[in-house]
């Protein structure tokens, strides 16, 4: 029987240096044929807020892909020219883990489209190439994208930890294979979470482009979640057409530990605006290896 890895697995003994780690993509496929759409039982507005996340990553994570590429040849270091591929690697498996659940939602009656076609729009057209651009042009476009998603990649780091600490969602009887897929990219998420903000120092070190980026990224996504919650809970075949999506019902789910507190939240953006932020302040490497060393399906994809 399928069980998501504990949310606390046991730590390794001995401490993990996280500069000492080498950045490897999982082969990791999931079994949704028993996760029903409200995989948080009696939980729809945390179901469909965890959820967004598979609306917008497979088109963010592609974007953040496309993106490091055309940065790879700019890169003077080895070391961070092979966290770069292995970030690469590792987000490549997390846009399809999350695209395979795209793929269930529809199969619940549940069609994705409307949103995701917004969202191949933004991360592909707005934010995408510009051949139009003179070279100078194109560079600071680059170095513009790389703080954005130095930005997303706090969030994602935050995010990651946040849900590798809870054990209340494992009480709420969440569906394990959901469990251990968030769990899973969340791990992969701390694991990685210096490469891009070490990518952006490395090619731009100006502290006003990391603010920028922040200032910019951090409005949108919240902006773009409100809107995903609201289209889920829409188009939830299996809800009342009368429901509304209140801020009060995320502050109800924040209270039983099933969403991240806003204050704690808010708390980690104004962290990154600190002159001597850096990503390995937040969350645990130790606890991330452990995750990925107990869950079920990164197991199953080393053997």
């Amino acid at each position: 029987m399928f069980r998501a890895a504990h949310a606390h697995p046991e730590r390794p003994s001995e401490p993990i240096d996280h500069h000492d780690l080498v950045l490897q993509p999982r082969d990791i496929t999931f079994d949704w044929s028993t996760t029903p759409l409200h995989w948080l039982p009696g939980e729809p507005f945390a179901t469909h807020t965890f959820d967004v996340l598979h609306l917008m990553l497979p088109e963010l994570e592609r974007w953040f892909v496309r993106t490091f590429e055309q940065a790879l040849p700019l890169i003077t270091d080895d070391r961070l020219r092979e966290d770069v591929r292995g970030f690469i690697g590792q987000e490549a498996m997390h846009a399809e883990a999350h695209q395979e659940v795209l793929e269930h939602l529809l199969t619940k009656g549940l069609d994705p489209a409307p949103y995701t076609l917004q969202s191949e729009w933004i991360f592909r057209r707005v934010l995408g190439d510009r051949p139009e651009l003179t070279p100078a042009a194109t560079h600071a476009h680059l170095l513009q994208r790389l703080a954005l998603i130095a930005a997303f990649e706090h969030f994602t780091a935050y995010m990651g930890h946040w849900i590798l600490s809870n054990g209340h969602l494992d009480k709420a009887g969440a569906d394990p294979a959901m469990l251990d897929l968030f769990r899973w990219h969340g791990a992969e998420e701390v694991e990685h979470r210096s490469v891009a903000f070490d990518l952006l120092v490395h090619l731009d070190p100006r502290y006003r482009r990391r603010v920028v980026g922040m200032l910019v990224t951090a409005p949108v996504l919240t902006r773009l979640w409100i809107r995903g919650v609201r289209f889920l809970m829409n188009a939830d075949p299996e809800l009342d057409d009368r429901v509304k999506v209140r801020f009060r019902d995320y502050l109800a789910a924040a209270r039983k530990d099933l969403l991240p507190p806003p204050g704690a939240f808010a708390r980690s953006v104004l962290r990154y605006f600190r002159p001597g932020y850096h990503p390995t302040q937040e969350g645990s490497t130790q606890q991330a290896v452990a995750y990925l060393a107990a869950s079920p399906a990164a197991r199953a994809a080393a053997r």
